[in-house]
């Protein structure tokens, strides 16, 4: 983000959103001659770095006499964070987007929205927003991302002219002297997204094993997260101030941002400019500004939306996004660009080297951001597993391996993501599999720099018993375990996996449950409950009152083959652990 992120754009979000809509009506009343049959206003929420060439191009376009169908138009263009606005779309359309919190209530979205990236669209999409459809889409400006270096570090890599990859960042990155490499929070951030995508696709082509690639990427995650930054400027901060041979050594390295980024930076005359390394193998998606008009506006203003994007295509634009270091949707650029050095030359035939959004993969973008908030941050969990009689049923897509064989598999792949900074404690369930007990401790929460063989070595003795499932006092026992020795500063949790619905006669109904779980529930000491659900007989509406009590939610597969991904999902959409 370039400017501020506190909260992912919740309050933030609901008062420069508010504006957008009010904009300055007087104005407006002013501009709109006697000749108009009606008058609108279409409001148009842009990244902040293209925003100066959009209003300017908006601002000539009303002057002129702006108008569809007799309607005069005013065009109000607002500055505002990807992030919160993405926040904004994602709670009116219920979507749920890794890394990005809630907003507002009172958030308000604008008519036409044009981020710095599709990959906001793709994750609103992907992340649950089903009605979310905007128009058109298309890209009205680029920005390829680069790797940004210090020049005295990037001339001993054999910049300019020798040509690098990503595969060469990565083995800096994991050397026994590792370059002091950042990114701005890639979850909330395009630039940091797109690098980290190429990063891990690098990471998952090296080593002889799926093994050794994950550790490959693992280890390049948490390099990266120890200099991670939520503001693109305190990112840019970091970067040597001196020439000083020290503090070129101990300051930043290295980082993902745009090309837009390197050149502002440069252009304040820094005492170290940056390079902006172009690297290949796999080439990064370029930021591509996407004019997405949002669904449910009113037909009149959907028109003038279509106009003001043909103006937004002129030659003229591409001038007015040259002022502002921003190439053409094509990569190429207008009057008065400042290209980098070493940058593609205008005259090739792909410029950048990137690809655009058309070849954007949902799922590849939600496995990085999933990977990236298991593997970088903490917390202190529970992890509960059904072991009742049906987890014994074979899982056709698994090549009939059992529901309880690929739930502890996907509990194994899980548990080689978090550091050694987790607290992890396991328990199953059934009935009266503990005497009168649905549950059974197997291994205590404790921290994984102690307890990490005992979780596998725990993982590997699960077994299937003959018992139901007693799922609601199970919930409640585990809630009190969790409750009782609460950790601050870390997101405590329970996830439980099951396959089936309560089925237990002797034990409490979800009445009950739910009453209690109101009762024990504490603001100051929250306990998020994420139940995962395994095929077709488990009852999202059964469990969805008891993970809205505790602020968790149900992730409900039926096919048991994919519940390592939803585990992934599950943790990475947890909240930021409180303060």
């Amino acid at each position: 983000m370039r400017s501020r992120l506190g909260g992912a754009g919740a309050v933030a979000a609901a008062t420069a959103l508010a504006l957008v809509v009010a904009g300055s009506w007087f104005g407006y009343q002013q501009l709109a001659g006697p000749s108009c049959s009606g008058r609108i206003q279409l409001s148009v929420a842009a990244a902040p770095e293209i925003e100066p060439a959009i209003k300017a191009a908006a601002d000539k376009w009303v002057a002129d006499g702006a108008a569809v169908g007799g309607t005069c138009i005013a065009v109000n263009v607002a500055a505002d964070e990807p992030v919160e606005v993405a926040a904004a779309v994602a709670s009116k359309h219920g979507a749920s987007l890794a890394g990005v919190g809630q907003a507002s209530g009172t958030a308000v979205t604008p008519d036409v929205w044009v981020p710095d990236s599709s990959t906001w669209l793709l994750r609103l999409k992907s992340g649950g927003a089903n009605a979310f459809d905007p128009a058109n889409g298309a890209s009205i400006a680029r920005s390829p991302v680069v790797v940004a270096v210090p020049e005295p570090v990037a001339s001993r890599f054999g910049w300019p002219d020798k040509k690098l990859t990503w595969k060469d960042l990565l083995q800096q990155l994991t050397s026994s002297k590792p370059l002091r490499a950042g990114i701005v929070e890639p979850t909330q951030d395009a630039a940091g997204l797109s690098g980290l995508l190429s990063l891990t696709a690098a990471a998952s082509a090296t080593g002889s094993s799926p093994g050794q690639a994950q550790e490959a990427m693992i280890g390049a995650l948490r390099q990266l997260a120890t200099n991670r930054s939520s503001l693109r400027q305190d990112l840019l901060a970091r970067f040597p101030r001196s020439p000083d041979p020290t503090a070129i050594a101990s300051a930043l390295g290295a980082a993902a941002l745009s090309e837009e980024d390197v050149i502002a930076y440069n252009a304040t005359k820094p005492p170290i400019p940056l390079a902006a390394l172009y690297l290949d193998d796999p080439a990064p998606m370029p930021l591509d500004y996407p004019f997405a008009v949002l669904p449910g506006i009113e037909p009149v203003k959907a028109s003038a939306a279509k106009v003001l994007f043909d103006v937004l295509r002129t030659p003229q634009f591409r001038d007015r996004l040259a002022a502002q270091s921003l190439r053409a949707p094509d990569g190429n650029w207008g009057e008065g660009f400042q290209a980098p050095r070493g940058a593609p030359s205008l005259g090739d035939a792909s410029p950048t080297g990137q690809g655009g959004a058309a070849g954007l993969d949902p799922i590849a973008i939600q496995k990085a951001t999933t990977t990236w908030s298991v593997a970088t941050q903490s917390g202190r969990m529970l992890s509960i597993i059904d072991v009742s009689g049906s987890m014994k049923d074979p899982v056709a897509t698994a090549n009939g391996a059992t529901r309880l064989q690929v739930t502890v598999a996907a509990a194994n792949q899980g548990l080689a993501l978090f550091d050694d900074s987790w607290s992890i404690g396991l328990w199953t369930f059934s009935t009266n599999l503990n005497g009168p007990l649905d549950y059974r401790e197997v291994v205590p929460i404790k921290p994984l720099s102690t307890n990490r063989n005992a979780l596998r070595q725990g993982l590997a003795s699960v077994k299937v018993s003959k018992g139901d499932t007693g799922l609601y006092d199970t919930l409640l026992a585990a809630y009190e375990k969790v409750q009782e020795d609460w950790e601050p500063g870390k997101v405590n949790s329970i996830v439980l996996f099951t396959d089936g619905q309560n089925d237990d006669d002797n034990g409490i109904s979800q009445k009950e449950l739910l009453a209690k779980l109101k009762k024990l529930r504490d603001p100051e000491q929250p306990i998020q409950v994420i139940i995962i659900g395994i095929g077709k007989d488990v009852s999202r509406a059964e469990l969805e009152p008891i993970t809205a009590i505790t602020g968790g939610r149900p992730f409900v597969t039926v096919d048991p083959a994919k519940i390592g991904e939803i585990l992934l999902q599950a943790i990475a959409l947890r909240p930021p652990a409180p303060r």
